[in-house]
């Protein structure tokens, strides 16, 4: 029977022939010759037989009648791979069914061998993943960093070459890292280029393509897509994201992102993203500055969509919001109510095949990320592909991706603005208060947070085809902070002991202008920086929780991965929920860049009654650790209330400022977030 971590060999050397040698222990697939394909069949002994020599394990592939796969092979092995196309979500899903539908280990290993050589690299990865993923006898397995194999999509294409000839001249042990240049997308003179660190940042756009591995949008089996909460959380990644993307503008002196509102004008911002694609050998095309988004016509991806058409969907979207309800495609009335609305309008927005009627509300959100990433060549009349708004793994490079989910989220707004606000019974915990806050880091001053730049290494051997094998390291610069404890004094006035959900947020106190943020604004930046239980014992308590425990972050060394080095131990519940922990965002962009004279903050707290926001389930294993955006693998969401509450909701009356806003299991402090110009 085949092994199954066998099949994480098939994500290694993407654009090279199945039967080459890989993996650390150099490994070969005897692939039989009927797998292989018309160039290799002829000469099937010579050139599986080249590197004979040094294999030190072989897997026989077993020769079984391979399922029909004229629709997975219909996308060009050269040709980009999106998601956001309708088309290759299509193809995609087809080759997913495949590799989920396979009866045993042994049969997807060979329709996955046989498949590998044939189908689009990307899609491969993506397909084969998405089936790891959600198989049950292959959830165990630790899918490698998408950065790892398809390092192209997240390096300067000119370090290829530096990278190339330190493989191939210098022997695996004496190579050194080569580093990736920190400004080498843009100059001063653009002022959205201060903001590099964040949207060229490995983590984050890792974070983005793994969000999407774990949530996809087609498969025949509904399951896999129909996940608890997913269209609410696909809402609350993305607002989150913006509120972090506006507190990072706050930290380089611009003014929070315009949504792009109006299609019909220019995209002021260009992007010229300096990188290579592999797969398809060509450049990743750039946008100009005062791009105007053109009717898309493109016959080869079967896409015929006018800007009319997101006219039309949006403003349907804004009148189901309006009057409260969305239309089924029988007709029903499905309300847009407290509980499920949000949910309803992700699915909606995203447009995934849980959309309750996919003909009246359109696929607004992904083709947004369509028109966008085709602006160049709307029509296909020089043959260009698609830009980086066209791939999740690329989107959160380009500065249109900002304005674009400005936009989007503003329409989530608008049904969240309609809903009654929280009340004060609904937000107090009686009983319980919080009588002091502090945030410090280790042996550092009280309510002062630091940050710095550090550079890390990735092994982006994996990705590197046809050239010699051993380690290649590339050098990354990236922000990174002093590690902190929040310390969080708690009264339980009761006679027992009672549970509390704790709740931590951080918003700037200041606007671009200066002046105090009203809360209906304020709301907008909070960033989610942590949630966890805690039991309260009658009397004071004090609570302590470090940064690295956040629940929205997964720890540093699964960004800047040595897969093998990290993994834990060979069938235990933390391996099989080690590869889910992919999804989360980065722990080192877990608080804003600061400024040198400090960001001053509002970090608020509270203690939320844990009886009414529980949800009675069992949490094996370390994925919950980053349940705040990813959720959690086969699980409902660990959190009875709205994503984002208390701030998901505009305030009540009178609780115009955040200050007026608080109950007493509520606390805010204020806390200064400084930026230091080194790397440590």
């Amino acid at each position: 029977m085949a092994e199954t971590k066998n099949l994480l060999l098939l994500f290694e050397h993407p654009t090279e022939p199945v039967f080459m040698d890989k993996g650390k222990t150099v490994t070969v697939f005897d692939v039989p010759d009927n797998f292989l394909t018309d160039r290799y069949r002829p000469i099937s002994n010579e050139v599986q037989s080249r590197v004979g020599e040094k294999v030190q394990q072989r897997v026989p592939v077993r020769e079984i009648s391979i399922p029909d796969l004229r629709i997975p092979m219909s996308l060009g092995r050269e040709e980009q791979f999106s998601l956001f196309i309708p088309k290759h979500r299509r193809i995609a899903g087809r080759l997913i069914d495949i590799f989920v539908n396979m009866r045993s280990i042994d049969d997807l290993q060979s329709v996955a061998v046989y498949a590998r050589d044939r189908v689009n690299p990307v899609m491969f990865n993506y397909a084969l993943s998405v089936a790891l993923l959600h198989r049950p006898d292959t959830q165990g397995l630790d899918l490698p960093s998408f950065a790892q194999t398809f390092p192209d999509r997240f390096v300067d294409s000119q370090v290829f070459r530096q990278l190339r000839e330190e493989s191939f001249v210098v022997q695996e042990g004496s190579r050194m890292p080569i580093v990736i240049p920190r400004d080498y997308t843009a100059s001063d003179l653009e002022p959205e280029h201060r903001l590099w660190y964040f949207r060229e940042d490995l983590g984050i756009n890792l974070h983005h393509w793994h969000w999407h591995l774990v949530y996809p949008f087609e498969a025949s089996d509904r399951s896999i897509v129909d996940k608890d909460r997913r269209g609410e959380l696909f809402y609350y990644m993305h607002e989150q994201i913006m509120a972090r993307y506006n507190m990072e503008r706050f930290s380089n002196n611009l003014a929070r992102v315009q949504p792009f509102n109006n299609l019909r004008e220019p995209i002021v911002e260009g992007y010229f993203p300096k990188m290579d694609s592999l797969v398809a050998s060509r450049a990743w095309p750039p946008r100009f500055d005062n791009t105007r988004l053109s009717d898309l016509n493109r016959e080869s991806d079967q896409i015929n969509v006018e800007v009319a058409d997101m006219e039309r969907w949006r403003d349907r979207i804004y009148e189901a919001i309006h009057q409260g309800f969305v239309m089924d495609e029988r007709g029903n009335r499905i309300e847009l109510d407290e509980a499920r609305g949000i949910d309803i309008l992700g699915n909606i927005m995203e447009s995934s095949i849980l959309s309750p009627n996919r003909t009246l509300y359109g696929d607004l959100h992904n083709f947004g990320h369509v028109f966008i990433s085709y602006s160049h060549d709307a029509n296909n009349k020089h043959l260009e592909s698609f830009g980086v708004m066209g791939d999740s793994a690329t989107a959160m490079r380009d500065p249109a991706f900002y304005r674009w989910h400005a936009y989007v989220d503003r329409v989530f707004q608008e049904h969240k603005s309609r809903l009654p606000a929280y009340t004060e019974p609904q937000l107090n915990y009686t009983g319980i208060s919080i009588t002091g806050v502090q945030v410090a880091a280790n042996g550092g001053q009280p309510n002062m947070l630091t940050t710095h730049w550090r550079q890390s290494d990735m092994d982006l051997s994996r990705g590197f085809d046809f050239t010699p094998r051993g380690n290649v390291f590339a050098r990354f610069t990236h922000l990174m902070h002093v590690p902190f404890t929040y310390t969080i004094n708690v009264n339980n006035d009761g006679g027992a002991q009672r549970f509390g959900y704790v709740r931590i947020f951080m918003a700037p106190k200041n606007d671009e202008r200066g002046q105090p943020m009203l809360l209906r604004d304020q709301r907008l930046m909070m960033v989610e920086l942590d949630k966890f239980v805690v039991s309260l014992n009658p009397g004071p308590n004090t609570v302590r929780r470090r940064s690295t425990e956040s629940s929205v972050t997964i720890p540093f060394e699964r960004t800047f991965r040595n897969l093998d080095a990290n993994r834990p131990t060979a069938g235990s519940a933390d391996e099989l929920e080690f590869n889910f922990c992919g999804c989360g965002w980065p722990n080192h962009m877990l608080i804003p860049k600061g400024l040198p004279e400090g960001l001053k903050c509002d970090l608020f707290v509270m203690v939320s009654n844990y009886e009414n926001d529980r949800i009675d389930q069992q949490l094996v294993g370390r994925c919950s650790d980053a349940a705040s955006y990813c959720g959690v693998r086969d699980r409902l969401y660990p959190d009875r209330q709205s994503m984002g509450y208390p701030f998901d909701r505009l305030p009540r009356t009178g609780a115009d400022r955040l200050v007026n806003f608080l109950t007493p299991n509520m606390s805010i402090v204020d806390v200064n977030i400084r930026h230091e110009n080194r790397v440590a």
